[in-house]
């Protein structure tokens, strides 16, 4: 579940009453990802939620840094790899000859993507947990600006098939976080703001705690921004119907 999702069901939760007893001036919001509990902190004036929302991630934590690989067609990069409730590889588009800000973003797609397939195949990512989770989601293309700074720096998302986050990205952004912290660019609660090159949207993202995640030492990321749901869903069982409590295939 990506950051901006994680935001947008802390909204509708308090929206649509799924949450009982919700108070003012902000609810706290226990949501159930795929990575493990996360929790959302939603803004409430006792009629309707608002913005920005925010959420603490999972333990994040730096499963690689400077690590040389050969991708076909650019040479050899250095990446870093990440981990913010999925994995990321994450790598200034400088190296690959791009400008994140100004370069086509097919031409920035298409690179990102050849990074991803490279590193799949030249690095083996362990999950302290769950070896289902023990994949790389994608590669975030960066302006190189790593080091603390009160302006932004920004990223593109290019995830699983070949797919471009309208956002910073949630995990991205915590992912990235965990990074700079590994490396001694920022301090506990130190704020960095993030955006997208392709919407210009922003998030703001902070390591509020040191963690342990197995054998990693991690940090939990406090990500904030503005979100918006942009539709519901209703599903119905029919008394009559003979598999109404579902089925299994042998």
């Amino acid at each position: 579940m990506c950051g901006h999702a994680v935001l947008a069901l802390g909204r509708f939760a308090l929206d649509y009453g799924l949450v009982a007893a919700p108070s003012t001036p902000e609810t706290a919001v226990q949501l159930r990802c795929p990575c493990g509990p996360v929790t959302a902190f939603v803004p409430w004036d006792g009629c309707r939620s608002g913005n920005p929302v925010r959420f603490h991630s999972v333990p994040a934590f730096a499963a690689a840094t400077d690590l040389a690989i050969d991708v076909p067609g650019h040479g050899k990069v250095v990446v870093d790899i990440g981990y913010g409730g999925t994995f990321y590889a994450f790598l200034s588009a400088e190296q690959l000859g791009l400008d994140v800000c100004s370069s086509k973003t097919r031409d920035l797609v298409n690179a990102a993507s050849a990074v991803t397939e490279a590193v799949k195949k030249q690095f083996k990512l362990h999950h302290p947990e769950s070896e289902d989770l023990a994949f790389l989601y994608g590669t975030i293309l960066t302006d190189g600006k790593d080091a603390f700074s009160e302006e932004p720096t920004t990223n593109i998302c290019v995830f699983a098939d070949e797919q471009v986050d309208r956002s910073p990205t949630g995990s991205g952004v915590t992912a990235r976080i965990a990074l700079q912290y590994h490396k001694g660019l920022i301090q506990l609660n130190q704020t960095r703001t993030f955006r997208s090159s392709t919407t210009g949207s922003l998030f703001t993202g902070k390591a509020v705690k040191e963690a342990k995640f197995g054998d990693y030492n991690a940090v939990v990321v406090e990500v904030s921004g503005e979100a918006f749901y942009t539709g519901t869903a209703t599903f119905t069982v029919e008394e009559e119907d003979p598999l109404k409590h579902g089925f299994f295939f042998k």
